[in-house]
C-alpha cells in the first residue's frame, strides 16, 4: 500500500533541486524570459517530444546525446523556439553550453516562443552565466518559461510508500496554445527524488500520457518543440513501481488540465466523455474530435447548446455510430436520446446553465461497444485571436 499527499510549493522542494528564472532581454517587458533547473547529483533523463516533423533545435541537440546519458542542467528560454533554424540552430546551443562558466554534465536545453528566428546566443550566454545553482527559486523559473500564459503551471506531491520511506515529485510547465493532441505547445518538466530504474522511467511516461498530455486540444494546432522531460537524481532511495506510476500520471493530468484551462483566452475547461464506442480507436477518435472541433469551441465560447455540432462532430470522426443508440448530454442533462430530440424550452434551459459553469462534462453515449475514452478541451472566443494576431510582436 502507498499514500499520495499534494503539497504546495515547487521542484526545488526535491531534495538536490535547483532553479532559477532572470530576466536576459528576451522579452522587451522586462519580465523573466530565462530559467534552469539544476541537480547536486547526475540524473537519470528520460523525455517525449512533439510528433511534428519539424523538431526544433534544442529536441535534436538532446537526441544527438548517446542512449542512457545522464544530466544534471537544463536551460530554458522563453520568446524564441529556435526551430526552423537548421543546424545554426544546434551549433548556437553548443556555443552556449561550451562558454558556460561553471560546470555541469550533458546539458539540455528547451525553448520556446516564436518559431523562425535565430537564438540570442549572447543574451542568453550572458543571462546563464549570472545563475545561482543554489537557488530555490521555482515561482521565478514558472514566469521565466511562460509565453502567453496567464499564469504559472506547477504541482508537488509526496509518495509515503509505508512508515518513514517517501518520495516526491514535482513539475513545472508552460502552455496555453498550439495545443493538441500529440503533445502541445507545452514544455513540462517533471523532477524527482524517487529512486526509479531507469528502464521504469519511459515506461511510466508513456503510461501516463495517452490520457493526459495526449488527451488535451486548445486550438488543433501541435508545436515543433513541445516537450515533456523527466529528471530522477534519486536522492531519496525509496521507490516503488505501482506507487511511481500512479504519481507520475497524476502530476501530467494536472498540468494537462492547468493548460487546458488556460488555452489563450479560454473560460472554460470541457471533459468530453465518450462511452461505449465499439473499439478504443473509435472512442479516442470520437473525444477527441470533439475536444478539436472549432465549431465546438466557438458554441461552448458562446454558451450555446448546441448538440447539432455535437452530433456532426461525431459522425464526421468516420467512428462505428447510429443516431438510434446516440445519446447526447451536457453533465446530467441528456438533449438527444436515441433518434429522440429531447431538447425543448425547458431541457434548452437546464443545458444553457450547465455553460455556464467554468467546468463541466459533454457525455456522448455511442452504443455501439464497451470502450471509453475521456479528452480535454476549452472554448475558444475572441482574445484567442487578438493573441495570436499579434504573437510576434
Amino acid at each position: 500500500m502507498f499514500s499520495i499527499f499534494p503539497i504546495k510549493g515547487y521542484i526545488d522542494q526535491i531534495e538536490g533541486f535547483y532553479c532559477g528564472g532572470i530576466h536576459a532581454g528576451l522579452k522587451p517587458s522586462g519580465a523573466n524570459d530565462l530559467g534552469f533547473i539544476y541537480s547536486d547529483t547526475l540524473c537519470d533523463v528520460e523525455a517525449l517530444f512533439t510528433r511534428n516533423k519539424f523538431q526544433a533545435a534544442p529536441l535534436k541537440h538532446y537526441l544527438q546525446y548517446p542512449k542512457g546519458f545522464q544530466s544534471n542542467f537544463v536551460l530554458i528560454n522563453s520568446k524564441n523556439a529556435n526551430a526552423m533554424t537548421g543546424q545554426e540552430g544546434i551549433d548556437n546551443i553548443n556555443k552556449i553550453f561550451t562558454a558556460l562558466t561553471f560546470d555541469v554534465t550533458n546539458p539540455i536545453m528547451s525553448s520556446t516562443g516564436v518559431i523562425g528566428n535565430p537564438l540570442p546566443v549572447e543574451k542568453i550566454l550572458a543571462g546563464a552565466n549570472t545563475f545561482d545553482l543554489s537557488s530555490k527559486d521555482g515561482e521565478g523559473l514558472s514566469k521565466a518559461i511562460m509565453t502567453t500564459d496567464a499564469y504559472a503551471k506547477h504541482c508537488m506531491y509526496e509518495v509515503e510508500i509505508e512508515t518513514g520511506k517517501s518520495f516526491k515529485i514535482g513539475a513545472v510547465a508552460k502552455g496555453a496554445g498550439m495545443i493538441n493532441p500529440n503533445l502541445a505547445t507545452m514544455l513540462c518538466f517533471i523532477c524527482t527524488d524517487a529512486a526509479v530504474p531507469k528502464e521504469d522511467m519511459l515506461e511510466a511516461l508513456h503510461s501516463g500520457m495517452e490520457t493526459t498530455f495526449n488527451a488535451i486540444s486548445v486550438d488543433g494546432d501541435t508545436s515543433t518543440n513541445d516537450t515533456v522531460l523527466l529528471l530522477s537524481n534519486k536522492k531519496s532511495g525509496h521507490y516503488d513501481k505501482e506507487a511511481f506510476k500512479e504519481v507520475l500520471r497524476l502530476v501530467m493530468h494536472d498540468i494537462a488540465m492547468l493548460m487546458v484551462a488556460d488555452g489563450e483566452g479560454a473560460k472554460k475547461a470541457v471533459a468530453f466523455e465518450v462511452r461505449n464506442a465499439l473499439t478504443q480507436e473509435d472512442a479516442q477518435k470520437a473525444a477527441k474530435a470533439l475536444s478539436n472541433s472549432l465549431l465546438v469551441k466557438t458554441a461552448l465560447f458562446g454558451e450555446d447548446p448546441n448538440f447539432g455540432r455535437i452530433a456532426s462532430t461525431i459522425g464526421a470522426s468516420e467512428i462505428t455510430c447510429s443516431e438510434e443508440t446516440l445519446v447526447i448530454a451536457y453533465n446530467d442533462v441528456v438533449v438527444f436520446e436515441k433518434g429522440k430530440i429531447l431538447f425543448n424550452k425547458e431541457v434548452e434551459a437546464k443545458a444553457n446553465e450547465v455553460l455556464k459553469n467554468d467546468q463541466f462534462k459533454i457525455i456522448c453515449d455511442i452504443g455501439q461497444g464497451s470502450e471509453s475514452y475521456t479528452a480535454y478541451g476549452c472554448d475558444l472566443g475572441y482574445k484567442y485571436v487578438e493573441i495570436n494576431a499579434d504573437y510576434r510582436t
